[in-house]
């Protein structure tokens, strides 16, 4: 008897930890969710080439020797010197498309933060307050669903005196906060009737502190990734907004714009045509592959990672 004692308090001693040495502490959901997404290899090499497209398109401008103003010849053929040729006006292609992207990334931008929010406050308003709140948001919803953006979109800029950056942008973003909206609202239903924010209630929160305080943060891995795709999805739009000559006009740009302007070119001159539009789908399917990173680390169901 004493010697099964002896060994029972033996193996207990052996999986107790040694005194004095430190406890592992767990990774928060922060720390599995950035391992989730290092791990998605389609997505790290799409942050890479993102980060580098914006570094170039940034920094490339204060050395390069040609402005996107300036006139040298006009349809120079792609030299050292003029890697992507000239235009039919005699503006280096290389600055026409680094500007294209300043400003494509800024109302991809632009409206990605402006759409989220206003979805975000729709959204979360719907699905906690319920009633007629909810009634009146869904109808309204459904009605900007039902018209088409684009069509709409084009009315709105020319009825606003648009062309410029930023009144391209807003409309955008006045018909992208939909499908964020729809999304919020559903999670917001669902944890409105968690414990901690009916404790939060009966403690007498307001409803703006339980919707940024409690159901807001809760949601931030749909949030996130919805903002991510709505950046992809606005690059999109804007382009094609700007290539039927009703979005963004000059003296601002975009890369929808110089494709518009070098369209009739792609047969004789194919480089003023690829150019500005492989850089458009560079940007559109390394922000998808990002928000399929992100969705993947956001997503519970596969948090099956050692901590």
């Amino acid at each position: 008897m004493n010697s099964l004692l002896t060994g029972a308090e033996t193996a207990s001693e052996g999986t107790m930890a040694t005194p004095g040495a430190p406890m592992p502490e767990p990774s928060s959901q922060g720390k599995l969710v950035l391992r989730k997404f290092v791990r998605h290899k389609a997505a790290m090499i799409s942050s890479a080439v993102l980060l580098l497209l914006v570094l170039i398109t940034v920094i490339t401008p204060i050395f390069w020797p040609y402005d996107y103003e300036q006139t040298v010849g006009g349809f120079l053929p792609p030299t050292g010197e003029h890697p992507l040729g000239t235009t039919q006006v005699g503006k280096d292609m290389v600055s026409q498309v680094l500007r294209g992207t300043q400003y494509s990334l800024l109302i991809a931008l632009t409206v990605s933060v402006v759409s989220t929010t206003l979805g975000v406050l729709i959204g979360a308003s719907a699905g906690y307050l319920r009633g007629f709140t909810d009634s009146a948001a869904s109808r309204l919803t459904d009605l900007f669903l039902i018209v088409p953006q684009i069509a709409a979109a084009a009315i709105l800029v020319k009825v606003a005196g648009g062309g410029s950056w930023y009144v391209v942008a807003m409309v955008l973003a006045a018909f992208g906060w939909m499908p964020i909206a729809r999304i919020v609202r559903a999670e917001a239903m669902s944890l409105s009737q968690r414990e901690f924010v009916e404790a939060s209630r009966a403690a007498g929160a307001g409803t703006g502190r339980i919707i940024f305080k409690h159901l807001v943060p809760n949601m931030v891995g749909s949030i996130t990734v919805n903002a991510t795709l709505a950046v992809a999805q606005a690059v999109l739009a804007e382009a094609a907004l700007s290539f039927i000559g009703l979005g963004v006009q000059l003296p601002d740009t975009s890369l929808g714009r110089v494709i518009l302007e070098n369209y009739a070119q792609l047969q004789g001159r194919p480089w003023l045509f690829f150019g500005p539009f492989v850089v458009l789908v560079l940007i559109s399917l390394t922000i998808n592959f990002i928000g399929d990173g992100l969705r993947d680390a956001f997503d519970p169901r596969q948090r099956r990672m050692k901590a």
